[in-house]
């Protein structure tokens, strides 16, 4: 979608949820000058931000990240869902909290944004689709690979038959923070592998091993060809009760495709950050396949290798732009142009990751921990909203 010189761009405005480092990243995408990525058609403007814990601290967040002295400060979720001047809200905080406070934003009828991954449980993930869905809201996970011109390139390539009938997808994120004597670089309250905030490899990590699967062996079918897959999952616990490691085989039966997902907290997917290991992500066809250089989240390279290609690579980069100075261009700002097209549009739901994809990856993650018998408390497994909720509120 584009524009004529004449015409006025698209204009969303934001409310930000939380003022951590992933909160501070999107912002700071979000306020670049949408031409810097070649966008004619959408712009953001910030209206607020909100802390839990104090008005203080979002005013410091709004501080950091420049943002224009309009922009408001609220030290409570509910201020922030209130505001009338919001169109759409991005969730930021862990994903312990993400089913109670998108609840929150859209119980006050605020189209929502919301990080990966969604939610803890599948059965959260439904009551969210399904609340969105009854206020004809517009509700979207925030995978933000999925918007990276990239990611549209190789799910092209794979739906035009380059490299021939796709039957295979391995993924791997995992990074090295092994310190020996069966001990993480986390302190156990760390988000990572803290239980309180759902932490484990596989919630944070490897949704991005699944998004790749997902991307290559269930998007790119026909609506009416999609299937759950069967899962086996091997999970190995931290001492904390979080995953450390997750590897899960994914088969789709109509389809004769595997995938094959993999996470770790001790082990490095880049050995020495340079991809001389190899690639993270490989697409494997009956006539070729394609090489995704990691990391998984934030790629940056793509290659192809075909059966008739006499042994050469086809060797693509997909560079971000990026002003080191100002610190942005990570790359959140194509999730947000997605969500602004889509509330152009009137559309409830992307189409590069529509509800009932949320849902599948959900729903794979469930199955997966729950043979690795990881178990989270209730204050973040229920899928019973409560405003008050001290996942809303803050207080303890």
């Amino acid at each position: 979608m584009a524009s004529s010189s004449s015409t006025p761009l698209f204009t969303v405005r934001w409310g930000i949820m939380a003022t951590g480092w992933i909160a501070e990243t999107f912002t700071k995408d979000l306020l670049t000058n949408p031409a810097s990525r070649g966008v004619d058609d959408v712009r953001h403007e910030l209206i607020a931000a909100a802390s839990s814990s104090s008005k203080q601290t979002a005013d410091g967040f709004l501080a950091k990240v420049k943002a224009p002295s309009s922009a408001k400060a609220y030290g409570s979720y509910h201020e922030l869902v209130a505001d009338p001047d919001i169109d759409i809200v991005y969730v930021a905080t862990p994903h312990s909290h993400h089913f109670q406070n998108a609840m929150l934003a859209l119980d006050a009828g605020k189209n929502v944004l919301c990080e990966k991954s969604l939610t803890v449980t599948a059965a959260q993930t439904h009551k969210l689709v399904a609340t969105a869905r009854a206020k004809n809201l517009f509700f979207m996970e925030a995978v933000w690979t999925r918007y990276f011109p990239l990611s549209i390139q190789v799910r092209k390539l794979i739906q035009d038959g380059a490299i021939g009938t796709v039957y295979r997808a391995i993924a791997d994120l995992s990074l090295g923070n092994d310190i020996g004597d069966g001990n993480l670089s986390f302190a156990d309250s760390h988000r990572m592998v803290n239980p309180d905030l759902a932490g484990g490899a596989l919630l944070d990590l490897g949704i991005y091993s699944l998004t790749w699967v997902f991307q290559a062996l269930y998007h790119v079918q026909p609506e009416e060809e999609k299937e759950a897959p069967d899962v086996l999952a091997a999970v190995t616990k931290y001492h904390t009760g979080a995953d450390e490691s997750t590897s899960i085989i994914l088969q789709f039966p109509k389809h004769k495709t595997t995938g094959i997902a993999l996470t770790s907290l001790r082990i490095a997917t880049d050995v020495d950050g340079h991809n001389t290991a190899g690639p993270a992500i490989r697409i494997q066809g009956s006539a070729g396949e394609i090489q995704v250089m990691g990391p998984a989240y934030r790629p940056l390279q793509y290659r192809v290798v075909t059966k008739s290609g006499g042994g050469k690579v086809d060797v693509v980069d997909c560079p971000i732009p990026r002003d080191d100075a100002r610190d942005w261009g990570h790359g959140m700002f194509w999730e947000a142009d997605e969500a602004a097209r889509c509330l152009h549009d009137g559309k409830r739901e992307s189409a590069s990751l529509p509800w009932s994809e949320s849902i599948a990856i959900m729903e794979v993650m469930d199955e997966a921990l729950k043979q690795g018998g990881v178990t989270y408390s209730d204050l973040i497994t229920t899928d019973i909203y409560d405003p008050q909720s001290p996942l809303n509120t803050g207080k303890r």
